[in-house]
């Protein structure tokens, strides 16, 4: 249970240190991962970015000083809680709690309190979870490349979504196809040309890389284009059921989260440095996703 011993130590590393600075160096080096990884598992089990988790228990902390201490001043706790100024505190006091800081102080007004996460393994339904685990040589993949902020508010395109979408609608999603050589024999014959890769280099401790991406052989022409050696690794690998393209978004949530929260607690792996593919595919008309996580055994 190492895996969530580590998740249980970055929680104790935030908590204390919600009266003060927290950072994401730190939280990288207790949990044995980058500072993407874990918050991108934090996001996925939890259903909520690490910011906001951080964001509601500093202001629910808040809340309960101002509630039993009638003497402290708003700006005192504003600043203790990471705010710049009694204006920013009041406006996030008030989207949180619905009531301005002031009126916390008065009996019988309705607050909301966001208690300290924990994790732990929970019994869930008995629904099969297909994978595989598969090594692969070292091989070459190219294609257009974007550095995203791990919430999402840096420079255009903002996040790996917008990439696709500009890419689409500009034709480079089309290029990168002809430009594409033919599919390894390691994967399967009903997955597409262009795909994803994540995390496959360090950026920053606030991002990551994210590639569109084509597996490259002796016809690709790669002019243009970032090339990325994939090292030899280990891969879990979990497909989803034929879906319509409707329900992409909810299909590889899904499997994003099943593998975060069912398989990746008790299987006996661990990620490596949280490098992923997301394969693209169809069989019979409908689409398929393949996750792919570079693991080892723990």
């Amino acid at each position: 249970m190492e895996w969530l011993e580590r998740m249980n130590r970055e929680v104790d590393y935030i908590e204390a240190n919600l009266a003060g600075e927290i950072k994401m160096s730190e939280v990288a080096r207790v949990a044995c991962s980058s500072s993407y990884q874990f918050q991108r598992m934090f996001s996925f089990i939890t259903e909520v970015t690490l910011a906001e988790y951080i964001r509601r228990r500093r202001l629910t902390l808040a809340a309960l000083e101002l509630q039993q201490d009638g003497t402290a001043k708003v700006i005192d706790i504003a600043v203790k809680y990471g705010y710049e100024s009694p204006v920013s505190f009041a406006r996030a006091f008030q989207s949180l709690h619905g009531i301005t800081p002031a009126m916390a102080r008065h009996d019988g007004i309705e607050m909301k309190a966001y208690p300290r996460l924990s994790f732990l393994i929970t019994i869930k339904g008995a629904e099969a979870m297909n994978y595989r685990i598969e090594t692969k040589e070292s091989y070459e993949v190219f294609g257009i490349e974007g550095i995203f902020r791990i919430e999402g508010d840096g420079d255009a395109p903002q996040t790996p979504a917008k990439l696709w979408e500009q890419s689409h609608a500009n034709g480079d999603v089309k290029r990168l196809e002809s430009c594409a050589g033919e599919l390894p024999m390691f994967v399967s014959r009903d997955l597409h040309s262009v795909h994803a890769l994540c995390s496959y280099r360090k950026t920053g401790p606030d991002t990551f890389p994210y590639m569109l991406c084509a597996f490259k052989d002796e016809s690709s022409n790669t002019e243009g284009y970032t090339s990325v050696t994939i090292p030899a690794l280990t891969w879990a690998i979990f497909p989803s059921d034929p879906h319509p393209w409707d329900q992409f978004n909810e299909t590889i949530e899904k499997l994003y989260h099943r593998f975060y929260t069912e398989w990746l607690p008790s299987a006996g792996y661990e990620q490596v440095k949280g490098m992923e593919f997301e394969m693209y595919g169809e069989k019979n008309g409908l689409n398929y996703i393949e996750l792919w996580f570079a693991v080892r055994k723990v």
